[in-house]
């Protein structure tokens, strides 16, 4: 039998998310505080060992919430950020206990029960929906998700660009193509909004690529995917790799800076973020290579 989600400790590589949830469509009305935030709380019920318990319901404190998000005093915004996810309503893919490929729509969580005072004791209590916790049960992928690295992310499609990668960073290949479609419904982006293709780019890929490769232990390559060269991107190739050891120092650096000028800090540094010369060399060569193999197959598809 697959080894379980819900088996898996949290670990110093983070805590395992399944991946019924990292893929899950219609976040886009989530802001990156609410994806960060949603983590914490989805940790917090994992490693209380109890989801899978009829009746779960689970508590955390304002001030644990708040040690993450912000050195705010007020717990005005985390109260916010708890108000999307529990209105967000979100479609998840999943595969019955009978094989059935199936789609659940569903909110996030099913309740929350906040204190009204901010005093040093206030808490907030939550649910997650019983449907959504019986996917979880049987869930057997997952990617390991360092709430701290979330947090440190300005741009919600960092977020779901680090988790995309955090679900595939153990495969055996390190390269993948995605539908566009598809992928701008995993990054979240809402319908309609960055249609053109320069928009998308500036606005989208780059600072999720930035962010990704400043702030995480993970690197990324994102290239779009052309039936010819004047054709629009109907997909994108992702390529991922695992940092070295100065890389991931110099991230650990980055996040225990202000978030102030981040932006412009990774931009100065995105062409020494990938992994060094050699890695970086690498990955160019075996990227170009199944470019070259995709273009040949669509060149003899349309003859």
């Amino acid at each position: 039998m697959a080894s379980l989600t819900i088996k898996q400790q949290t670990n110093y590589t983070g805590f395992p998310k399944a991946a019924e949830l990292i893929e899950i469509e219609g976040a886009h009305a989530l802001e990156a505080s609410d994806r960060a935030l949603m983590n914490t709380l989805l940790q917090h019920a994992h490693d209380s060992g109890r989801l899978t318990e009829p009746d779960a319901e689970w508590e955390i404190s304002f001030s644990h919430l708040r040690q993450s998000q912000s050195k705010h005093g007020s717990n005005d915004r985390i109260k916010e950020s708890i108000r999307r996810i529990r209105r967000v309503e979100v479609k998840i893919a999943y595969t019955s206990a009978s094989g059935e490929a199936r789609v659940l729509e569903s909110n996030l969580l099913n309740f929350t029960d906040t204190s009204e005072e901010d005093s040093p004791t206030a808490t907030v209590q939550f649910g997650i929906p019983k449907r959504l916790r019986m996917i979880l049960a049987r869930s057997n992928r997952w990617g390991r998700i360092r709430c701290e690295i979330a947090y440190a992310m300005t741009t919600k499609y960092a977020i779901a660009l680090y988790e995309m990668i955090c679900l595939r960073a153990n495969l055996d290949r390190c390269i993948e193509t995605i539908e566009m479609s598809k992928f701008r419904e995993l990054l979240g982006v809402p319908p309609g909004a960055y249609d053109r293709p320069d928009n998308f780019m500036r606005n989208v890929i780059t600072p999720a690529i930035l962010e990704v490769n400043g702030l995480s232990d993970m690197g990324v390559r994102i290239e779009m995917v052309r039936k010819h060269a004047r054709a629009a991107a109907h997909a994108v190739m992702i390529c991922w790799w695992r940092k070295g050891p100065e890389e991931m120092t110099a991230a650990t650096q980055e996040r225990g800076r202000s978030k102030v000028g981040r932006m412009a800090r990774l931009r100065g540094q995105v062409e020494t973020v990938s992994g060094g010369p050699e890695v970086q060399a690498q990955v160019d060569t075996e990227l170009e290579a199944l470019l070259a193999a995709m273009r040949a197959k669509e060149k003899e598809a349309a003859a």
